[in-house]
């Protein structure tokens, strides 16, 4: 009995058995048989892919929202800048009418009453000025008439009202430099007055 791997090195035959053999098994090719895949990979080219350019990127990029500026409310200091910018109705700089109604005696208490008639609405620096200017001379007026009709009683009240009005005097005066150059003049004590004096005075319409 030939044994399992019993073959004849010496059989010149050997070979073409052996390709029979090999041809015998291999199984025969038919129109359905499956397509073999090609054993190395096509070449992949720079063209075949796409490439962005900067201006592709760009496009493509994220971009932060920026923050916005945080709201900042109009100021005493803002309310009191001047100009040399000439207010309507009047043909003069803007510095010289918010100071005007700062000046001691009747003249600013005339001028500030003038300008809130005169003035219009969207002139609101010359308006507030004129107003403060009114309501303090009308405080002035108020306590100096409480201080004289005092001073009928008695003599020291009469010191008082004279002691009273240089100072308010000289506060009228430092008043009408500052808001002439520009410099923030509020007057806290007079507030309500002022804002009921710029409510009610209007222009007057022509």
């Amino acid at each position: 009995m030939p044994k399992k791997f019993d073959t004849n090195p010496l059989d010149r035959d050997f070979p073409d058995k052996a390709k029979e053999a090999a041809a015998y098994d291999a199984p025969p090719k038919t129109p359905y048989s499956t397509s073999e895949f090609p054993t190395t990979p096509p070449s992949i080219t720079e063209e075949e892919t796409r490439r962005f350019s900067e201006s592709d990127f760009q496009a493509y990029s994220y971009a932060a929202p920026q923050p916005m500026a945080p709201y900042a409310p109009a100021t005493f200091a803002d309310m009191n800048r001047a100009s040399e910018r000439k207010v309507a109705k009047t043909g003069l700089p803007e510095k010289w009418l918010i100071g005007l109604p700062y000046l001691p005696f009747s003249i600013g208490l005339v001028a500030g009453l003038i300008l809130l008639l005169i003035i219009p609405k969207e002139e609101t620096k010359v308006r507030f000025h004129a107003a403060q200017g009114l309501a303090a001379h009308v405080g002035i007026l108020i306590v100096t008439s409480i201080l004289s009709i005092v001073s009928n009683v008695t003599g020291l009240a009469e010191v008082g009202s004279l002691i009273f009005t240089i100072v308010t005097t000289v506060m009228l005066i430092i008043f009408a430099i500052k808001a002439w150059k520009g410099k923030p003049v509020h007057i806290a004590t007079v507030d309500d007055l002022t804002n009921w004096l710029e409510e009610k005075i209007g222009p007057i319409k022509s």
